[in-house]
C-alpha cells in the first residue's frame, strides 16, 4: 500500500530458499508502469524492469522476526536496512537507516 494515497500499489512475492527470504515483484497495479524501469536505482538492479525485481534481499530469520538484508524502494532507488514481522496476522516491513524507520503493514 502506498503511505500517502493507501491505496494497493503492487504485488510482491516473498520466497524462503535455503533459509534466505527475498521478494520479488509480481504485479504492479498502475497497468501503464508495467513496463518501468529503475532509472534512480545505483546497484545491479540500475536501469532494470521493476516487473519481476527483487527488492526484498538476504533476510534471516532470527527468533520470530526475519532482518539482516535490504529492501529497495523503486521509485527512489534507495535501498534501507530491512526487518519483517507478522503482527496480527499481516506482515510489518521496516526500512531503516541507523535510528530512523518506516514502517508500512503489507496485505495478503
Amino acid at each position: 500500500m502506498n503511505d500517502h494515497t493507501g491505496l494497493k500499489t503492487s504485488v510482491v512475492e516473498i520466497k524462503v530458499v535455503n533459509g534466505i527470504a527475498s521478494g520479488h515483484v509480481l504485479d504492479i497495479t498502475d497497468k501503464s508502469k508495467l513496463k518501468d524501469h529503475c532509472n534512480k536505482c545505483t546497484d545491479d538492479r540500475k536501469d532494470q524492469p521493476i516487473m519481476g525485481m527483487e527488492i526484498i534481499r538476504n533476510m534471516r530469520k532470527k527468533g520470530n522476526d526475519w532482518s539482516g538484508g535490504t529492501i529497495m524502494d523503486p521509485a527512489t532507488g534507495d535501498v534501507y536496512d530491512c526487518k519483517l514481522w507478522v503482527e496480527d496476522g499481516k506482515l510489518k516491513v521496516r526500512g531503516y537507516v541507523a535510528f530512523f524507520y518506516r514502517t508500512q503493514t503489507w496485505v495478503r
